[in-house]
Formats: structure tokens, sequence, C-alpha cells
């Protein structure tokens, strides 16, 4: 049976944004289409490479400035035939209330019926953007308890991907351990899928766009394919391949998507890109560890990653927003 690789994309308007004082037309241009590399560029890639992915898109900035954004977010997505499941960050039901939000308020800060309204809620202002009932979710920050799963599972979800082993225990508080990236049934009817993992002398670093290179991805996934295991989890963001303030392309991680999406393009057949509302029954018998990372690897990636942060992040995002500051 083949390896299903899960490509998914968490899309939102970002705190830092909002905190810097940015009106939300403003904080969309810059987390979701940030550096013309945002959601728009990725969508037009997975559609040229025929791959499926997931976007986790948190509807929760509806409830400060209405369905408009969201259905902004959520429109091209369908449009493209890609697939739309629900994310989410609470401390947009605080600045609702005119609250101070603390960028620390992440969902397992709040007890089991707060965190089952607040995911009742979020699923609501999704599907009134146009969504399908969304059967899979992720909290934001990777946040997420057993409260988040026994919610999860009364409300009907049929997947959570919120395990992340390298930001264990937390904010990533499921009852699981670190090293978990096999899928597990974690409540009745509920199924984690972990986000996927490597190991090395470093600890765990888990399979995000901006968090190890294409090597060592292309490395986990030929290790998976081998071993046999039913599901990879890779992660990105709708504003990852660009720079911290989304005014510059960084074009260390933009290649990195370019190639990731070139390689699973040529091994369709081992390496099938699925989606949550077509993934066929996984087992869940299966065992699965991290997979084994490369000391050379990771030494190229951390040179690359500082080469990457000098060059993008203190040149070239600082230059685009002296020329917005200018433009503005």
């Amino acid at each position: 049976m083949a390896t299903r690789v899960l490509l998914t994309v968490d899309t939102e308007l970002v705190w830092r944004h909002h905190a810097a004082g940015h009106d939300w037309r403003e904080n969309f241009a810059r987390s979701y289409n940030a550096a013309g590399v945002g959601i728009p560029y990725q969508l037009e890639l997975l559609g040229r490479h025929d791959l499926k992915a997931c976007f986790f898109v948190d509807p929760m900035p509806a409830a400060v400035h209405g369905l408009d954004p969201v259905r902004r977010m959520v429109d091209p997505i369908l449009a493209a035939g890609q697939e739309v499941q629900l994310h989410l960050h609470p401390f947009w039901a605080h600045l609702e209330k005119a609250e101070q939000s603390r960028r620390t308020d992440e969902l397992t800060a709040y007890d089991y019926e707060a965190q089952l309204e607040l995911i009742c809620r979020a699923r609501d202002l999704l599907v009134a953007a146009g969504v399908p009932d969304p059967i899979a979710f992720r909290s934001g920050s990777y946040a997420a308890n057993a409260d988040t799963a026994r919610a999860l599972a009364e409300l009907g979800f049929r997947y959570d991907s919120s395990h992340n082993g390298s930001h264990h225990p937390e904010p990533s508080a499921l009852p699981l351990p670190p090293e978990m990236v096999a899928p597990v049934e974690i409540a009745p009817g509920l199924i984690e899928l972990p986000v996927s993992q490597i190991g090395g002398a470093d600890g765990l670093r888990h399979l995000q766009i901006c968090a190890v290179s294409f090597p060592e991805m292309r490395a986990a996934l030929v290790a998976a394919r081998t071993a046999s295991q039913p599901v990879v989890t890779i992660v990105s963001h709708s504003f990852e391949l660009a720079t911290r303030n989304g005014l510059a392309v960084n074009r260390v991680v933009r290649r990195r998507f370019d190639r990731l999406c070139v390689f699973l393009d040529r091994a369709r057949e081992i390496l099938p890109t699925a989606n949550f509302a077509t993934l066929p029954d996984v087992s869940l018998a299966s065992y699965a560890a991290p997979f084994p990372g490369s000391q050379q690897r990771r030494l190229r990636r951390m040179a690359g990653q500082a080469w990457g942060n000098l060059r993008y992040e203190r040149f070239a995002a600082r230059a685009a927003e002296r020329r917005r500051a200018h433009v503005g």
C-alpha cells in the first residue's frame, strides 16, 4: 500500500500583524498573500503538479471583522479544488469582547466546556463562509489536550492533527508520547494523525517547510515509504514562504516548497498526496518512529537557515518595510 502524504497549510490572519496595528486588509495581504508567495502562489503550484493539500483555515477573525476576510481566504482554495478544514486561534474571541488578548492564550488554557464552545463556534463560522462541514481539526500552535480530543469527538470530527512531538508537552499537550507519529484513536471515533518528525542529536524536529530542508523532507518521505508507514503529515503556513513581516520572499523556504512539489509529482505512484475527506481507512495497528535524521543534512540546513535569515529577514524584509512606509 502506498504511503499517503498529507500536505497541510495552516491559513490565518496573523497575531503579530494585528498587534502591530494593521487593519485586517493589511493583515490579509501579509498573511494570506504574503509577498506574492502566499496561498494563491501555493495553489497555482499545487495545481501545476496535480497535488492535493489540506488548508486548515482559522475562521475566528470573523468574530471581529465579519465573514468577509474568511470568505476571501476559503473561496480561492475551494475554487482550486483543494480542501478546507478547521483551524482555531482563540485570541480573536478576546478581541471581540474588547479584552486584552495575550498571544500565549492558547486553546489549552480553556476547560472542556469552553473548548467545546469555541470549536463549535469556529466550525459554524467556517461553514457560514461556504465550507463543507469540516471533519478534521488542528489547533493553533498545536495547543491541544485531552479536553480538546473529547470536544472534537463530541462534535463528530473524524481527525485531529494537533499532536506535535517537538512541541510536547507545551503547548502540544495531548496524552501521547512525543515520538508518536503513527495514526492512533485518541478519543472514541477520533483519529489522531500526528505531525511527522525527524530525530537526531538535537531531539525531534517536525516536518515543516520552514523547519527542515528539502533533503531532510525527501529522506523522511523515502524512509516512510520503505517502512510502509500509512501517512506522513507535513506542515506549512499561508505566510511561510515569505519573511516574517510578509513583505519579501524568503527564497530559501520558497525553494524548499517548490522542490517538494516537483518531488511529490514524480513520486506520486508510491507517495500520493491525499486530503482528509478522501483519506482511506488508515491502519491503527502500525508502528512508526520518527524518521532518522542525518548530522550532515542537519548541519547543511542550519548553515542555509542562517544565511537565509541574514539575507532575507535582516535585509530584504527591512528594505521592503521601508519601501512600504515610503509609499504609504
